[in-house]
């Protein structure tokens, strides 16, 4: 009784199917395959700024931020 059957499952789909159509699916699929591949590229440029200021020595670190505290 509280399991769902896959009768029911198609039931929904083909509701679904028939208020937004195939169109409007395939869309807002498409939206999200983007926002994925937007976030990942996101992390990936943080993991690089991340290595790129560890491999410098501390002292750079330090005038960098003393540079950029003095230009704001």
């Amino acid at each position: 009784m509280g399991q769902i059957g896959i009768w029911q499952i198609v039931i929904v789909a083909v509701v679904v199917v028939l208020l937004f159509g195939r169109g409007k699916i395939s869309d807002l699929m498409g939206d999200v395959a983007k926002g994925i591949n937007s976030f990942k590229k996101g992390l990936n440029e943080d993991d690089s700024k991340v290595a790129k200021t560890i491999d410098q020595k501390p002292s750079e670190t330090v005038s960098q931020a003393k540079d950029q505290s003095t230009t704001s």
